[in-house]
């Protein structure tokens, strides 16, 4: 496995491959590697010839208050679990490399970022929509793979690549998840021992919306409200549960199928995300 850092060593790579008519699968990571990012990359070796994975903390995507200063990090834990993992080149340029002095150019995908986590966290996905888009034009991947407990952030870069026509392939990959439901993260290492018996809630609620709605209730209104209601009672603060269509992160009409149920919530300090498809 190489480790690149610069933008132009990972340019040079990439074109080398191009030229020698391999493909590229990109993985794109912000670190603190967790069984859920190995799956990941485990998607990236079957889509590709050349398996390449980023590993930055894009501090465009943080606002004030947030964890950007703590988020957890652990590069050299990072770079043996990528190995392990067939990974041939771990990319991870400083903030400086991507972000050069009066940077000013930003990408902005409009409707899908609207509401769910883009209500909370104005400016958030302009700065994940920005960072993913150089890595795009930097790797020149075939295929990038995301995974879906991000549901919001997924939706926005295949709109994004459909609308900007970039040929590449993005392949959603499946939440990977405790054996007690919870979804893997690297923020859950932030979760005292009582938080983290109480976390699976979160997904334990979802559920709950997933069978009412698998059983023909359509009050979409009413679900959510529940849920919140249900978080509510032992002390989460939910910023958002939300009943919303698979294509497109819309309100659902009653004759809706392909829905996703959706939800942001406080535990503690610490935000926890989770979505079920149904």
């Amino acid at each position: 496995m190489e480790r690149l850092t610069s933008p132009q060593e990972m340019q040079h790579w990439a074109n080398e491959q191009r030229r020698a008519g391999r493909t590229v699968a990109l993985v794109p990571t912000m670190g603190f590697f967790h069984q859920g990012h190995l799956k990941l990359m485990e998607y990236g070796r079957s889509r590709a010839d050349r398996l390449v994975v980023s590993l930055f903390v894009n501090p465009l995507q943080f606002g004030p208050g947030e964890d950007f200063e703590r988020y957890p990090r652990n590069e050299e834990r990072d770079q043996d679990l990528a190995r392990g993992a067939g990974v041939d080149v771990l990319f991870s340029p400083a903030p400086e490399d991507l972000y050069p002095v009066h940077f000013q150019t930003h990408v902005t995908v409009e409707k899908v970022t609207r509401g769910l986590c883009g209500a909370s966290r104005p400016g958030h996905f302009r700065g994940v929509a920005t960072v993913v888009a150089k890595l795009f034009n930097i790797v020149r991947p075939d295929a990038a793979v995301f995974g879906k407990k991000d549901y919001q952030q997924l939706m926005i870069i295949r709109n994004m690549v459909r609308e900007l026509a970039l040929p590449i392939e993005i392949v959603a990959g499946e939440t990977r998840r405790a054996e007690d439901g919870l979804a893997l993260s690297s923020r859950n290492g932030y979760l005292s021992a009582a938080e983290r018996a109480e976390a699976p809630r979160l997904y334990r609620t979802l559920d709950t919306v997933r069978r009412r709605l698998r059983a023909g209730e359509r009050d979409f209104a009413r679900l959510e409200a529940e849920a919140v209601l249900e978080l509510n009672a032992y002390s989460w603060v939910p910023q958002y549960v939300a009943v919303r269509r698979q294509a497109d992160l819309q309100f659902p009409a009653a004759h809706d199928f392909g829905l996703v149920v959706l939800a942001a919530a406080l535990l503690g300090s610490t935000r926890l995300i989770d979505n079920l498809e149904v």
